[in-house]
């Protein structure tokens, strides 16, 4: 099965943000989703990279890598800034941070932290900053805290799907 390359996706505005809850809540299962993959794995395959691609623990550590800018983002949105902050589109951090060298164990429990930290400051919004728009730099469309939070469980699921990709190329099933 083909995955779409990330940056030619396409998000929909979303209208109702009474699902804002279950975006949330998506969000907040990404970390126990990651540890239940790779929560049995033996560490060869957690460090394994295929071609030009990403190891899982690379995935991972670029998850985590993000997390500080979503976070900004809800900032901008709060401050009423007619823009998103920029994405790093090269994901400059990721490549030079070495997240192979760090223990799984740290790399789930640092996600998970600023994960929270995420998840924790979308539920404190009022309702009139849920209302905010912004342009988001690269799809230059408006977007809203809702289609933030939906396009970073987007991001996540993208990943995961990535991680699962080299699982299964790894059991000959891709």
């Amino acid at each position: 099965m083909q995955k779409t390359e990330w940056f030619k996706r396409k998000f929909p505005i979303i209208e109702d943000n009474g699902i804002l809850p279950s975006i949330i809540e998506r969000l907040s299962g990404t970390p126990a989703r990651i540890e239940e993959i790779t929560g049995k794995l033996k560490p060869a395959l957690l460090t394994l990279k295929q071609k030009d691609k990403w190891s899982i623990k690379e995935e991972i550590g670029h998850l985590s890598d993000l997390e500080p800018l979503w976070l900004g983002r809800i900032d901008d949105f709060v401050q009423g800034l007619s823009e998103l902050r920029v994405a790093d589109l090269t994901n400059q951090k990721t490549h030079t941070a070495n997240h192979n060298a760090t223990k799984i164990k740290i790399l789930l429990q640092r996600f998970r932290e600023q994960r929270q930290q995420f998840v924790h400051k979308l539920m404190s919004l009022n309702g009139e900053q849920l209302q905010t728009s912004s342009l988001h730099p690269r799809l230059k469309t408006p977007m809203r805290i809702i289609d933030l939070a939906y396009f970073v469980a987007e991001h996540d699921d993208h990943h995961l799907a990535s991680i699962r990709e080299i699982l299964l190329t790894q059991r000959g099933i891709l």
